[in-house]
Order: C-alpha cells, then structure tokens, then sequence
C-alpha cells in the first residue's frame, strides 16, 4: 500500500528552562486509503500532534511526510501552497463563510485552486451527493442544522481531493443523531473515494468508526488498536478498554 503520511521521531517541546515535551518522540505511519483516529487524556499531545501535521505548528525536531515530501522543511510560500492544495480540514467549529451558501462554500476550495468554472459545479454537486447535502446547496449556514453545516464543511474538505483530510473533534458540537450521520458519511469519504482520514477524537463511539486508533499519553504513543474484522461494537469494548487503562472514563479523554 502507498504511505500517504510518515511521521518520524516527531517532537515538539514549549517553554525555556522547564520545557514541556508536548509531542515526544512519535513515529507512525498512514497509508492511502485509511481512516485513523488519535484518543488520549487532555493535555497527552493530540491537538499538537495534528497541528504539526496540519502546518499549523512546527516541530521541535523530527520529520513529516506527506506523500513523499518532507513537509517540515517546506519554506512559508511552498507551505502555503501544500496546505491549500493536499490537505484537507474538518474541525470542531465549521468555519462556513455565512454570507455564502453551501454550494458557494463549497465550491470557494476550488475557486481557490483555479479550478476552471465548468468543473466546479459539476464537482461541488457530485461531492454534495456523497454527504448527502444536496438540499442545502442553497442556503446560508444559518438555515442549516449543525449536522448538515458539519456535511458542508467535510464537502469543502473533500472536494478537492486532498491527499489527507484532518479532522479535529468533529462530532465535538453535535447531538448523537448528527454525529452519527456525519460519520457515516466519513465511512462513505473512506470507502467510495479512498480518502484518507486522520481525525482526533475525546469519544469512544465516534473513533469506533475508524480502521485504527492511536493513543498518546504524555506526548508519546501509548498504544494501538486496529478494528481488523471486528465490528463497531467489538471494537468500542476494546477502545474503552484502553481508555480505561489511561486512567479515566469516556468523559475524561479529551
């Protein structure tokens, strides 16, 4: 399988004098295709983990790559161009452009890349099918539900069709019913499109969907579980086993 994102001795470390190891030495790999989600305890380093590899921060020391190319050594234009270009973010908070519809949202990614006028909509509606959105491609984020501006916001991640897609809690602001449509489509991303999905989550139902988990604790990976054959229910008793084992319930891995 094709390794879309290689991470390698990975560190990031705050404050002078008593430093704060963040991210402590972290290796793992994703290959193309798989839907990977990040658990551990607040404060265990996820969020950083995921600014590093979304650019938003920059390590300490070690090395990422993203589908072959050493990111970390990219200068501020050429990493403005790989972060619009290759990846894609769903967050907690949708970040919908309010004076825009859905479909103008959407379609502002490939606005963005140059995409020549005939291929948006084309595009834009095609990727509105998949999240099941098609109804909402004309009204503004305030006339959607929070489910539907959180299908809107993964369409505009996927639309383009990055090589990674990051997600950062994004089930965090919905009801069960809305989380769970939202990671249904995540599945139909993964499946139908091989998207690859790297997504940091505090909820054990909400990484159950993923392929596999890594959990960090003090900046450093913990453990790993892969789902494999197992069903989502098999593999939630395994990942609150793990939780568990963290030290705390469900409520307490943020």
């Amino acid at each position: 399988m094709e390794q879309i994102l290689n991470v390698e001795g990975l560190c990031r470390d705050y404050g002078k004098g008593a430093v704060t190891h963040a991210v402590d030495h972290v290796d793992f790999s994703v290959e193309k295709g798989e839907f990977v989600g990040i658990m551990g305890p607040s404060g265990s380093g996820k969020t950083t983990l995921l600014n590093c590899i979304s650019t938003i921060d920059t390590p300490t020391a070690g090395h990422i790559w993203v589908e072959g190319r050493d990111i970390t050594g990219l200068k501020q234009k050429e990493l403005s161009r790989f972060r619009r270009e290759r990846l894609g973010f769903v967050f907690q908070d949708c970040n919908l452009l309010d004076t825009l519809t859905a479909f103008e949202n959407i379609a502002l990614a490939l606005t963005i890349r140059k995409t020549p006028p005939q291929k948006v909509e084309s595009l834009v509606k095609e990727t509105a099918r998949l999240l099941e959105i098609t109804d909402c491609l004309d009204k503004y984020p305030y006339q959607m539900s929070g489910g539907q501006q959180q299908r809107t916001a993964a369409a505009r991640a996927i639309v383009t069709r990055p090589a990674l897609i990051l997600a950062d809690e994004p089930t965090g602001a919905l009801d069960s019913k809305a989380a769970r449509l939202l990671l249904e489509r995540f599945e139909a991303m993964n499946e139908l499109c091989e998207a690859t999905i790297l997504m940091v989550t505090h909820d054990a139902f909400t990484a159950s969907y993923c392929h596999r988990i890594l959990f960090l604790r003090d900046g450093a990976v913990f453990a790993q579980l892969e789902r494999g054959d197992q069903n989502r229910r098999d593999f939630f008793r395994r990942i609150i086993g793990v939780v568990s084992e963290l030290g705390g319930d469900q409520s307490d891995v943020l």
